[in-house]
């Protein structure tokens, strides 16, 4: 009988020895595991945290079409090596706005390390002439009177170049006098028709009157004669100065001025410089 319990003895000592043993690979195998998990947490918080702290930004421009990423790069260049959390979007759009050719600029931070930022340039509508190091040269206007510099994507539009404003020392970037944002408006307006009228017009010349006010001179690209005009610069006024021209030319071969101010038609004879009313 002593030999049987000896048996369960060792019996019993085995299996608890084997239980054991599978207690200690679970354990192992769950130290493992949780090795496993911290190292990617790790990876993880590196990914998340450390990279957008450490590495700089990778900036992507869009809209770009007459300004460079070079150009946008140099003038966000005191920002360059900014770190995700680091890259102010105020900032970047204070450094963009020297650039007077840029209206606006839509900055997007993507985690973990990059910034969009979507330009929307100025659409010139005028040129006007202003001096430089002591040269002439012609600026864009846009619709609000703003000043900047003339791109390759605007050297082939037909622009009107316009003179009698007085911005020769006015700097690129600056605005044209507030009494002008009218005209600039309608010459706007009058770009956005699908007729292109200022493909025929070569320059819009600004008298100044007293009192703060002006009237227009408009000179056809291909006739000699100049066109008075009153200070509403509309569709209905420039087909109408078209009309007048073609009637005037059938009657004379040597007008020199065209007035369409004050409700009536009159045109001048080079020759005895004469008024002519055709009303």
């Amino acid at each position: 009988m002593s030999d049987i319990s000896f048996n369960g003895f060792e019996e019993y000592k085995t299996a608890e020895y084997d239980d054991s043993k599978k207690d200690t690979k679970t354990l192992f195998i769950k130290i493992i595991l949780v090795v496993l998990c911290l190292l990617l947490l790790s990876e993880a918080v590196i990914y998340l945290f450390v990279v957008p702290c450490l590495n700089p930004v990778k900036v992507t421009w869009r809209g770009l079409d007459g300004y460079t990423e070079t150009e946008m790069n140099r003038a966000l260049s005191p920002m360059s090596g900014r770190n995700w959390i680091h890259f102010n979007k105020n900032d970047a759009c204070t450094l963009l706005s020297t650039l007077s050719g840029v209206e606006n600029v839509d900055i997007v931070k993507r985690f973990p390390d990059r910034v969009i930022l979507t330009v929307k340039e100025r659409v010139p509508v005028a040129m006007v002439c202003v001096q430089q190091n002591g040269r002439t040269v012609p600026v864009m206007v846009d619709k609000n009177g703003i000043l900047f510099p003339p791109s390759a994507k605007n050297s082939g539009l037909s622009l009107p170049l316009l003179s009698g404003i007085p911005v020769e020392n006015i700097p690129e970037g600056m605005r044209l006098p507030a009494k002008y944002h009218g005209l600039m408006e309608q010459i706007a307006s009058i770009r956005e028709l699908p007729q292109n009228y200022f493909a025929g017009i070569s320059e819009i010349h600004v008298v100044q009157k007293q009192y703060g006010n002006y009237e227009l001179v408009l000179y056809p690209l291909h006739s000699k004669t100049k066109v008075y005009v009153d200070r509403q610069l509309n569709e209905k006024t420039l087909q109408y100065m078209m009309i007048t021209i073609d009637v005037v030319n059938t009657l004379e071969n040597d007008v020199s001025v065209i007035d369409l101010r004050y409700g009536s038609v009159v045109y001048y004879n080079r020759q005895n410089e004469k008024g002519v009313n055709l009303d």
